[in-house]
């Protein structure tokens, strides 16, 4: 069983509530008029079933199954809809060129490899709209329950021996990785929340 489902399957919903800086996300999404909106590696729906509560078009993205059973069943009992497919965001996107407003991605692309990340980055400028804007967290530093018991296996790159996340590739970014892998963005914020997760604001530069 892939390890994302097995999460899943024996942690139920691993995130209920949005993450921190998602409600001044939502601000800047209705000044910029978003009407269609991404949750990339959605989960178990947490940002999905906001964004579509909140009135936006929303869709959802996810590799697990589970997670969009999951996903599909919390938006049934608030009697609201949201496009949800399943596939992995380091594989070709199933949406067409600028086809979204915006992009929203939490503690998601950083579980590869550098490279595969950065096609990841390269299909979210694909699916997004010049000017379409993005949240996304990533992993700033080993999280102190794996400090001791982990496998480095590349540069910056590690794969946790115990813990709920055993066995699942991280790569730790900087500030100043984050602002080169971003580069065809306009940063409008880079900020370290109280997890220690960096998080990205962009808007998409014109071609």
């Amino acid at each position: 069983m892939p390890k994302w489902e097995y999460i899943f399957k024996h942690h139920g919903k691993v995130f209920e509530n949005p993450a921190e800086g998602i409600d001044k996300f939502l601000k800047l999404m209705k000044k910029e008029k978003v009407k269609r909106v991404l949750d990339l590696g959605c989960g178990t729906g947490r940002h999905a079933v906001l964004f579509a509560k909140k009135g936006f078009e929303a869709y959802g993205m996810d590799n697990s199954e589970e997670a969009l059973r999951q996903t599909r069943e919390w938006l049934r009992k608030e009697g609201l809809n949201a496009e949800l497919k399943k596939s992995s965001c380091f594989a070709k996107f199933p949406h067409k060129d600028s086809y979204f407003d915006a992009v929203v991605s939490t503690q998601v692309i950083n579980h590869n490899s550098v490279d595969r990340i950065r096609y990841c980055i390269s299909e979210i400028e694909r699916v997004l709209r010049p000017g379409g804007i993005v949240f996304i967290t990533l992993t700033k530093v080993k999280s102190n329950k794996y400090r001791e018991k982990i496998k480095k296996v590349a540069p910056r790159t590690y794969i946790p021996l115990t813990g709920r996340e055993k066995g699942v590739l991280h790569y730790i970014y900087n500030k100043e990785l984050l602002r080169k892998d971003f580069s065809r963005f306009k940063i409008l914020g880079l900020v370290e929340d109280s997890q220690q997760h960096l998080c990205l604001t962009g808007k998409k530069k014109a071609d």
